[in-house]
């Protein structure tokens, strides 16, 4: 399932007004453990349908990384609203982002 990239000019619809759990990927272009966790991200998108995943490059976004504190990337915010439920950064195996999900 490909995985929407954000902008900020549809951050507040597309994530803080999602109306349901939204996981967050911060990535820049050419770092290769973002390239790397892009199919993983995928598939769990696939498994976890009561999940809404997006991506922001931080590189065309740097006000959206500021505005989380993002400096390490890949970084992935799992939140509900403005809410941020939990944060890590590097690349993360299936299993574990999925376990991320079971808030």
């Amino acid at each position: 399932m490909e995985i929407p990239k954000i902008t900020g000019d549809h951050f507040q619809a597309e994530v803080t007004g999602a109306g349901r759990p939204v996981l967050l990927e911060f990535y820049q272009e050419g770092c290769q453990a973002c390239e790397a966790q892009l199919p993983i991200l995928e598939q769990a998108a696939e498994e976890a349908c009561d999940v809404k995943f997006c991506r922001v490059d931080a590189g065309e976004e740097p006000e959206l990384a500021d505005r989380y504190g993002v400096t390490e990337f890949p970084a992935m915010l799992i939140l509900n609203g403005e809410k941020i439920f939990r944060k890590v950064t590097g690349r993360q195996t299936l299993e574990t982002v999925l376990e991320y999900l079971e808030m």
